[in-house]
């Protein structure tokens, strides 16, 4: 349900009366909805002067609630006093009235209202056609409404023209003027997830800092990532529990005024874009975060933020990834690995590739080998073997590619790290 505000806030908008006297009388209220009639209950011992004085006057209060008099909130609903602050991603609902004052008709009834922007103005009139006559004591009703999308200083103009019973044409214009605020506050960190243990990945972390920099709580109803056309996403906002899943913010998902709360998501190419570019470079867009609440009374507001861009980390002209990675080995047993190598450069290259062992890490194979021609944005997967001669998490280092074109020797060290346990060690008794 929503109400009229008071006229006395519907005066404190107006910034430009017109000064001539007009035979029509204008009035511009703000609708919103009413909040809870709140009261300071005052109680004392029984064995006060006062008694039971004060529990009697509460209990007589009706704007108590009964059998819970020392409630700060109570039953009933209070009308807004004043204009109130207006959010970003809210909407904004007014109610336009222009009555006829005088004791004759009036003609050719003309009702136009704009909301000026710093960057736009909107005509938000329901109708653009004149009324034919409005007679005395009579009145033309409109309520408009329009989702904020800009903040900053916006003014509504009111314009009404009209033609009296002796053909002369009038004109008068009111300005409203509020500004409008930002309710939320969101940061966004990317993370990159460039090794895994067994698969090769692309994938894009992102945390998306949220703080409610309102004065009244709000209710998160949604806050979801939209992703662009290059990448899949995945919520990581929830908790499995057998065969539901539970957010980690609980059941009831209240956002404290000066709160903040992260959300984490995880973006991963699609195939066709990851297979086709071999790595995704540049300035990248992930996609846009989209968020809805509520406030008092459910309120709605929403907000979409614009198009988040990440820098994707530089690879050079070649890259190695691992494919397939054990998680434990054994000492001194040869086990299998198998690397990708990209060419992210755009030139044809042809690449030999070299195996230098370190002190615990001793490749297995003959080092030099020719891997032939790769074209720009091609791949190529090679299994290797390898075994370590120390115990504990070693890092797997050594590998050398030449492009025997332009002479050009790309070294990767610290690729990847695997355990190295010793499986004839026996358990302590």
């Amino acid at each position: 349900m929503q109400v009229k505000g008071q006229s006395s806030a519907a005066d404190r908008m107006d910034v430009n009366q017109a000064k001539q006297e007009h035979l029509l009388a204008l009035k511009v209220m703000r609708l919103t909805k009413p909040t809870l009639f709140t009261n300071m209950p005052v109680t004392c011992e029984d064995r006060d002067l006062p008694g039971d004085l004060f529990i009697r006057l509460m209990k007589d209060d009706p704007s108590t609630v009964k059998g819970a008099e020392t409630l700060i909130l109570g039953e009933m609903l209070t009308l807004p006093q004043n204009f109130g602050n207006i959010f970003l991603g809210e909407t904004f609902s007014s109610y336009i009235s222009v009555h006829n004052d005088s004791n004759q008709v009036v003609k050719d009834i003309l009702v136009k209202a704009d909301l000026q922007t710093s960057s736009q103005r909107l005509n938000l009139s329901a109708s653009n056609s004149a009324v034919s006559e409005l007679k005395p004591e009579c009145c033309i009703d409109d309520v408009i409404h329009h989702e904020v999308k800009e903040i900053g200083t916006h003014i509504l103009v009111c314009a009404v023209s009209y033609t009296t019973q002796t053909g002369e044409k009038l004109y008068f214009r009111k300005f409203f003027k509020f500004q409008v605020l930002k309710p939320l506050d969101v940061k966004t960190k990317f993370y990159n997830a460039e090794v895994s243990l067994h698969l090769p990945t692309d994938e894009v972390f992102l945390e998306a800092q949220i703080q409610n920099i309102t004065t009244s709580p709000m209710f998160m109803e949604k806050v979801s990532l939209e992703p662009s056309m290059m990448y899949n996403v995945t919520e990581l906002n929830n908790v499995a529990s057998g065969d539901e899943s539970e957010s980690t913010f609980g059941k009831m998902s209240y956002l404290q005024p000066l709160d903040t709360r992260q959300y984490l998501y995880c973006l991963k190419p699609k195939p066709e874009f990851a297979e086709k570019a071999g790595v995704i470079k540049g300035v990248t867009v992930i996609g846009k975060l989209d968020i809805v609440w509520k406030t008092n009374l459910g309120e709605r507001g929403r907000l979409q933020t614009s198009q988040l861009q990440r820098m994707a980390p530089g690879y050079g002209d070649v890259r190695l990834s691992l494919e397939f990675i054990p998680d434990t080995v054994n000492l001194e047993e040869p086990f299998d690995i198998t690397c990708k190598i990209t060419n992210c450069s755009e030139r044809t290259m042809d690449l030999v590739l070299e195996m230098c062992n370190t002190r615990s890490v001793h490749w297995c194979g003959v080092s030099g080998r020719q891997l032939g021609k790769l074209s720009p944005s091609a791949s190529l997967s090679i299994p290797l073997k390898l075994l370590s001669s120390f115990q504990g998490l070693q890092s797997i280092s050594g590998l050398r590619l030449t492009d025997t074109f332009l002479k050009r020797t790309y070294e990767y060290d610290d690729i990847a790290q695997v355990c190295v346990v010793c499986p004839y060690t026996s358990p302590e008794s």
